[in-house]
């Protein structure tokens, strides 16, 4: 396919209201562009003011979803669930995302960027790399211009993981990285996959992108360098995966969150998270943390309460429908 701008300006980011699609919006109202937004959670505050306009998801009705797609040009994907909770399971969400690409066809959408995860593979045991493989080979068969942009771990604004590895190295006297910590990480800012995005939403061809940093690290070293950052004094000590997995069960519990999956060890275990490609970000974490230090992990960044529970946010409130989760593993 050629290059070619846009014929009408009219961006659609799921998400909009969450983080990713957060990050996304922000940039395209700040370059005059009109945004609407699809989202799980009607109830959520709008960060933007009424600028965007939301609409809920259609899943169950492909008509009605195409209705909400037609005079999109460019529509941006941020849909996904970090784990399985309720009726949001994995299976869910790439039937959702399926339907979701063929809604967009037949609404004549002009651009279809998508969020993926470095290193998908249809012959993955994980399913979050199964399933980001199976809708990658969706919309290539699709018909739909395309680009595929696949992170590793988001860092920046209110992301989960780095923040919360910050918090736990603040409070707790020992830190477990599961096995040896010497498999990589390689973190990309939110805000540099959202140039990103934007970047590919402008073009026409079909591409497949690893979005990452310019910086690789053991997840070793990576702790090592929060702990530092945010003067923990806290024991980093290497230990056996259900350890890991049993303390951070324990914590999950007292936190009303879910913490770290197996999954997610695995995948990173793997080196999934690190890509063989050249960066594309260009925010280093090392410079990010040491400006954000200071700030980073005071206060404690729940996946539930984000992504599952009323607005409020509250520990007793009612579960949310199928929730809308910005992609990226351990988050």
């Amino acid at each position: 396919m050629i290059d070619q701008e846009p014929s009408r300006t009219v961006h659609l980011v799921t998400g909009a209201f969450g983080y990713s699609g957060r990050h996304l919006a922000a940039k395209l109202l700040a370059a005059g562009e009109q945004v609407i937004t699809l989202t799980g959670h009607p109830d959520r505050v709008d960060p933007f003011g009424g600028a965007v306009r939301a609409m809920p998801f259609h899943f169950d009705d492909r008509e009605a979803l195409a209705r909400s797609l037609r005079g999109v040009s460019v529509l941006y994907n941020t849909y996904w669930v970090r784990f399985d909770h309720g009726d949001a399971t994995y299976d869910r969400a790439v039937k959702n995302t399926m339907t979701l690409i063929a809604a967009a066809a037949d609404a004549g959408v002009e651009r279809f960027v998508h969020v993926s995860i470095t290193n998908p593979s249809p012959d993955s045991t994980l399913p979050y790399f199964n399933g980001k493989a199976r809708l990658e080979a969706a919309l290539e068969a699709s018909g739909l211009s395309y680009a595929v942009l696949r992170p590793t771990v988001l860092f920046g604004g209110r992301d989960v993981l780095i923040n919360n590895i910050a918090w736990l190295l603040r409070r707790i006297p020992v830190f477990g990285v599961p096995g040896d910590g010497q498999y990589g990480i390689q973190p990309v800012h939110v805000d540099d996959l959202a140039e990103l995005a934007l970047e590919l939403g402008r073009k026409r061809e079909d591409v497949v992108v690893d979005a990452v940093g310019p910086e690789t690290f053991s997840y070793l070293e990576l702790v090592r360098l929060i702990a530092r950052a945010v003067g923990s004094r806290a024991l980093i000590l290497k230990m056996p995966r259900w350890a890991v997995l049993a303390a951070s069960k324990v914590f999950g519990w007292i936190l009303h969150d879910v913490v770290l999956t197996p999954d997610e060890v695995d995948g990173l275990s793997a080196n999934l998270l690190v890509s063989h490609k050249e960066p594309t970000g260009s925010t280093r974490f090392t410079e990010w943390l040491a400006e954000h230090a200071d700030e980073l992990g005071r206060v404690y960044a729940s996946e539930l309460a984000r992504h599952y529970r009323a607005s409020s946010g509250a520990a007793g409130s009612a579960p949310a429908s199928p929730a809308l989760a910005d992609e990226r593993i351990a988050r």
